[in-house]
């Protein structure tokens, strides 16, 4: 009679009560029956498990979302402008001689009609008295030849001289008054260049660097530049807008600008309109316009950009936070939740109110907007909305 292997047994047992265990666990109650030294080993062994099960509908994208509230906004449009000086004059030699002296700041205020140099004067005031020296001769020979004229004239009527002395007499009187007249331009040309000695600030304004230096040689040609003045007070802002901006404005009704600098900050109060182009640039499709500052404390300097706000008028609209505006070849669109899913919804825009865009057309009163999370969704994606921080606070 034989004796059953005692590793055999058991697993003959082990095999016929777990029929309904799966195949893992019966491997394993097996290997601990090998292993097992005449000790009982409990193998726990739960019921079969399976993999998860998965779903055919994706799960729901959180979003935040703003409730549109219709209200009464401001229409306004923001591009950029540059500054440029309301006038901007060239000061230049227009005689020849040195510069004696430079009697202004580079930089500073000037009133119209200081003193900026001073050309040397001694050459121009010999000139001056030379022509006025020549004046006196010129008026003594006119009354030489008014007094020959008088004389011949009774003697010519009673035929005592020759019509040709007489004849001869009254041309040298007008020679004479002409060359007079002469000699009197020629003494105003003098004093007018002894006055340009004196290099005065036509406009008033901030004056600009010096071109020449003191004891320079000057003349009135091609290098006759000794500095420029600009003025600033009143500034003026040029700007573009498009085609359909520059209609928007023309159609409005009290258009208001305003600057703001590129931290956001207000300057100079509010402007006025005093050009607008009468063509559109081809080239750019747009419209030049320029608007006028009030610029006392000197905020604003030539060539400085700027962002310019014209405001066209009042509309009715919803606020949209840039962010949440997606400009495509179609247009703008924002994605709005309907029946708990994203949909992309096309807008029309009027312009800007701070940081949103004021929207015009396409929404309605309660829709939801979606503000973050734009690049994850798809048409018909469903969403979980939770209020953006603004609304909720």
């Amino acid at each position: 009679m034989s004796i059953p292997n005692r590793s055999d047994s058991l697993a003959s047992s082990l095999q016929a009560g777990v029929l309904a265990v799966d195949r893992p666990c019966w491997r394993r109650a097996v290997l601990a029956a090998l292993l097992g030294a005449g000790g009982l080993f409990l193998v726990a062994c739960g019921p079969a498990q399976t993999a998860p099960e998965r779903s055919n509908s994706p799960s729901a994208l959180p979003v935040r979302v703003l409730h549109m509230q219709e209200q009464e906004l401001p229409l306004s449009l923001e591009v950029v402008g540059q500054a440029e000086a309301s006038k901007h004059v060239e000061v230049r030699a227009r005689v020849t001689g040195l510069i004696e002296r430079q009697r202004y700041s580079e930089g500073e205020p000037v009133r119209a009609g200081d003193v900026l140099y001073q050309i040397e004067r001694a050459p121009f005031e010999i000139a001056l008295q030379q022509a006025r020296a020549h004046l006196a001769q010129q008026q003594a020979q006119l009354e030489q030849a008014r007094r020959e004229h008088e004389r011949l004239r009774p003697l010519a009527e009673s035929q005592a001289v020759s019509r040709r002395e007489a004849d001869s007499a009254e041309s040298a009187l007008q020679l004479a008054q002409a060359a007079v007249a002469q000699a009197q331009a020629q003494v105003r040309e003098a004093e007018l260049n002894l006055s340009y000695t004196t290099v005065t600030a036509p406009i008033a304004g901030i004056s600009g660097r010096s071109q020449k230096s003191e004891g320079a040689l000057v003349n009135p040609g091609a290098d006759s530049l000794l500095t420029t003045i600009a003025q600033v007070d009143p500034i003026w802002v040029r700007f573009a807008l498009s085609e359909t901006e520059a209609a928007q404005m023309r159609q409005g009704n009290g258009t208001q600008v305003s600057l703001t600098d590129a931290r956001g900050a207000s300057l100079l109060g509010v402007g006025k309109i005093n050009f607008a182009a009468t063509a559109v640039d081809t080239s750019l499709g747009t419209v030049s316009l320029r608007a006028e500052f009030a610029n006392p404390r000197q905020q604003v300097l030539p060539g400085q950009f700027l962002k310019v706000h014209v405001t066209l008028g009042r509309t009715r609209g919803f606020l949209v936070p840039q962010s949440a505006v997606v400009q495509t070849e179609q247009g703008r669109m924002v994605w709005v939740v309907r029946d708990s899913q994203a949909q992309p919804t096309p807008i029309q825009t009027g312009g800007w109110s701070g940081s949103d865009w004021v929207v015009t057309g396409g929404l309605k009163a309660g829709d939801q907007v979606i503000v973050d999370n734009l690049m994850k969704l798809r048409p018909g994606v469903p969403v979980t909305t939770q209020a953006a921080p603004s609304e909720a606070n």
